[in-house]
């Protein structure tokens, strides 16, 4: 098989194609040929050394994938050979809380993940691909459209009529926002580009803001709601732009901490969440449970996950500079098969 790996030390200038042998199924396992994968920031931060400094390499990056079964071990009755399928992220995580053997068993790291020709994985870590999309359109499914799934849904409880503020248009805003929208919710949503706006608004988003003009975002989205602030808000900042979620927000509001662009620490303004009544949320993707009512609802409505560009296997580092340049919008692709 052909992967990439991040070897002798992390960086960019790490991750190098190489062969391995072709790995076999054991008992219960199914072995997937990948035809396509998708970039998450987790993904960059770990090829980068900044998710997890300490984690073992040689590693096979990346978090989710498509391809198609090629063969099965012994035991095997969820899918069989010729079905196509995503993998899940947490191997081990069907439903409920999250357990330290869900956190230690997800793809891209601590596992090996999908940017390579072929995985081995439990029969439990995959799910069929819905009919109508393509593998590139299945393959940005099971991180980032989870994501913004448990975010809203599992977690959010977000209903009609709700008010949702979204931070930039990368992969899990997008999805939120189609979600939310799906949902029949109110979307606010905010980037550096007016032009990255306007495609959010031709996908259903309200509101507009730009933070660079408008630097005081959390006061325009409070604005926007009559000052009473939003119900939630879909937090991949970090850092940067916590304090400012938490002014956005209503009291008794929710912020679902997703992502950490700007950073991972910080001061906690402690007082605010307490004297507002506020939820704060982390995310770790999710649970089989939630993608399996994911695809439910994304096959009744025939969503189409918005992909900003393809890249070919052989282009994997040019795509990690792409999502890096943050000039995506979107879901950003590697086709492997």
């Amino acid at each position: 098989m052909r992967a990439y790996e991040i070897r002798g030390g992390f960086g960019l200038d790490k991750l190098v194609l190489g062969e391995r042998p072709d790995p076999e199924p054991g008992p219960f396992q199914v072995r997937v040929r990948v035809k396509a994968t998708s970039l998450n920031y987790r993904d960059l931060m770990m090829v980068e050394g900044r998710y997890n400094p300490r984690q073992k390499l040689p590693l096979i990056p990346n978090s989710d994938g498509a391809g198609v079964v090629d063969a099965v071990g012994q035991g095997v009755t969820r899918v069989k050979q010729g079905d196509r399928v995503m993998g899940l992220f947490s191997q081990a995580w069907p439903a409920g809380e999250p357990t330290r053997t869900a956190q230690q068993h997800t793809l891209g790291g601590p596992l090996d993940g999908a940017l390579g020709d072929t995985m081995v994985l439990h029969e439990d870590g995959v799910m069929l691909t819905p009919a109508y999309l393509s593998d590139e359109e299945a393959a940005t499914l099971p991180c980032a459209a989870l994501t913004a799934w448990s975010a809203l849904v599992t977690y959010g409880a977000l209903k009609a009529g709700d008010v949702v503020l979204l931070q930039g248009t990368g992969g899990v805003s997008i999805f939120a926002l189609q979600i939310a929208k799906l949902l029949g919710a109110r979307v606010i949503i905010t980037s550096s580009r007016d032009d990255k706006l306007e495609r959010a608004r031709a996908l259903g988003a309200h509101d507009l803001i730009n933070y660079v003009t408008t630097p005081d975002w959390d006061k325009a989205a409070r604005a926007l709601t009559g000052n009473a602030g939003v119900d939630h808000v879909v937090e991949v900042g970090g850092a940067g732009t916590f304090e400012k979620s938490l002014r956005a927000v209503r009291p008794g509001g929710t912020v679902s901490v997703i992502g950490v662009l700007s950073g991972g620490s910080g001061a906690v303004p402690l007082t605010s969440i307490l004297m507002q009544n506020l939820r704060v949320q982390g995310i770790l993707v999710g649970h089989r449970q939630g993608f399996e009512a994911l695809v439910r609802a994304f096959s009744q409505h025939s969503v189409r996950p918005v992909v900003d560009r393809v890249f070919a296997f052989d282009e994997a580092v040019a795509a990690f500079h792409h999502l890096k340049s943050g000039a995506h919008f979107g879901k950003v692709v590697v086709r492997v098969g």
